[in-house]
């Protein structure tokens, strides 16, 4: 779990373990500081082993802002997130002290739609809850009413956010008969909307027996689904969120409490890895830790992602994915 260093010339700190293989290109050119662990690096630690480094390679768990910034020195040029999202790092710092900031969009996408859809189908059929009661050993048989779910076919799914991973999940959602609403602050053209329909946020909810939340957190879209909004959804619908922090998980536990909704799912957590409590009582509620990239070949194009920004910019390039 320590921290291991190899290489020369300018300084990388790697503050968790990546696919093998994926740092051989920075160590191959440089000294490379590795948190050689899956588990978080503890906070002082952090801002211990970026001190006097070049660049640092980061995850979600990670913050970066004005204490990591200053840990680090006039010597830092760049923070490559190991992800797509970015609410971890204070951008506005960054720049003021002429740090680059990179992230990993587009080679997640496709394993992120597929999750999304898996989370979809288990919520509306219920998967979770059969599962569970298999492995419980406890007598069950089939029944005319036992653990009815949606059917997908001929329903709305409403999808708040149509990014590119918002645009993944449509496609797969049209071979499963679904119609389609979403949101945005804009419409899209019309060759980038998949079928879909642009709606007001208010009407989308009203419409959607299915929502799916991929839009990014920022200021604006943090606590965006709270209890009022929740409550414009049909009753029994099915929420699936893919992104932290825009859904109420309070008030989504709320709604599935109440029968307001018939389930949801949710992959990413507000508080990471600590999971809401309320939303562990339900037992409507799918809930799984983080798995929306976790496959094999999308971690591995991440992390070469990655460490392409970090080569690019202390090269004097412009890094491929700039955020």
């Amino acid at each position: 779990m320590g921290l291991t260093g190899t290489g020369r010339r300018e300084r990388i700190l790697v503050t968790r373990r990546l696919a093998p293989g994926t740092l051989d290109r920075l160590t191959a050119h440089h000294s490379v500081e590795l948190h050689d662990s899956d588990a978080v690096m503890p906070r002082d630690q952090l801002l211990q082993a970026v001190r006097g480094k070049h660049a640092a390679l980061t995850t979600l768990d990670d913050r970066v802002d004005e204490q990591f910034l200053e840990a680090a020195g006039p010597g830092l040029r760049v923070v490559a997130n190991h992800a797509v999202g970015l609410h971890n790092i204070d951008r506005e710092a960054c720049a003021a002290r002429g740090v680059q900031v990179t992230n990993t969009p587009g080679v997640l996408t496709e394993s992120t739609a597929d999750l999304t859809m898996a989370l979809l189908l288990g919520a509306a059929r219920r998967i979770g809850e059969g599962e569970r009661t298999v492995r419980s050993a406890a007598p069950w048989n089939w029944a005319p009413n036992f653990l009815l779910g949606m059917e997908l076919s001929g329903e709305r799914l409403g999808i708040l956010g149509m990014g590119e991973i918002g645009r993944a999940v449509a496609r797969r959602a049209q071979g499963f008969g679904l119609r389609l609403g979403y949101h945005n602050r804009s419409p899209l053209p019309d060759e980038h909307a998949s079928g879909a329909q642009w709606r007001p946020l208010e009407q989308l909810l009203a419409e959607s027996a299915l929502l799916v939340v991929s839009c990014p957190l920022t200021e604006q879209t943090r606590g965006l689904l709270d209890a009022r909004r929740l409550a414009l959804l049909p009753t029994g619908a099915v929420v699936v969120s893919i992104t932290a922090g825009v859904v109420d998980e309070n008030a989504l536990a709320a709604a599935l409490g109440s029968g307001a909704l018939l389930a949801a799912a949710v992959d990413h957590h507000t508080h990471e890895p600590t999971v809401n409590q309320a939303l562990l009582a339900q037992e409507r509620a799918l809930l799984t830790p983080h798995l929306g990239s976790a496959t094999t070949s999308t971690r591995q194009a991440m992390g070469a992602l990655a460490v392409d920004n970090i080569l690019a910019v202390l090269d004097g390039r412009r890094p491929p994915t700039p955020a």
